[in-house]
């Protein structure tokens, strides 16, 4: 048995969802959670775990779709901490990626190229019909986009707060939103 640290990492798309199912049960030291796509390569708590893990942890995942964006971000993450002594194990797929794996990596490898090839093709999928859907309705006149959060009270704050030279990214924390919706409400202001 390692001295190492017991470490989970959570990941949900959005804020609204719950990571409660994900690694229930399993004894960890520290647990990292983002709340935020991942295709997001700046996951603020995924680079906290990273930065806090040493040789000899292992870094617990729920599933392969929780760590990476796609095929080749999974294999790059799952190699780099592995050269750095740090064992990973994705507890849906029962994969344990260890330092001292041995013989048995070639066949873990293989397994995790199939299954992340497979997650990535599911999502490209479900955007791909979500695009027709999207089509077909607007084709009806049934589609008329999600509702705008954005208030004309909202976008004049935001406006003014740029104006006077506020970073987008102290707008967007202001409101508790991204730096991509305080775009949209300046854009939508300009219009």
């Amino acid at each position: 048995m390692s001295n190492g640290k017991q470490v989970g990492y959570l990941r949900v798309s959005s804020l609204d969802q719950n990571s409660t199912r994900q690694l229930q049960g399993i004894p960890l030291d520290k647990v990292f959670e983002d709340k935020c796509s991942g295709k997001d390569t700046q996951r603020p708590q995924f680079l906290a775990c990273l930065n806090y893990l040493r040789e000899d942890d292992t870094l617990h995942v729920h599933s392969l779709d929780r760590l990476a964006r796609n095929v080749e971000d999974l294999l790059s993450t799952v190699r780099s901490l592995t050269e750095q002594g740090i064992t990973v194990h994705f507890h849906k797929e029962n994969l344990i990626f260890s330092p001292k794996q041995g013989s048995e990596a070639s066949i873990s490898h293989l397994m995790l190229t199939i299954l992340g090839a497979i997650a990535e093709f599911e999502r490209s999928l479900i955007r791909e019909r979500q695009r027709e859907g999207i089509a077909m309705a607007k084709a009806a006149g049934k589609y008329k986009g999600r509702p705008s959060t954005v208030t004309e009270e909202i976008r004049k704050d935001v406006c003014q707060l740029k104006a006077m030279g506020v970073p987008i990214a102290a707008i967007a924390r202001k409101y508790g939103r991204n730096r991509q919706w305080v775009y949209r409400a300046l854009q939508a202001r300009n219009n």
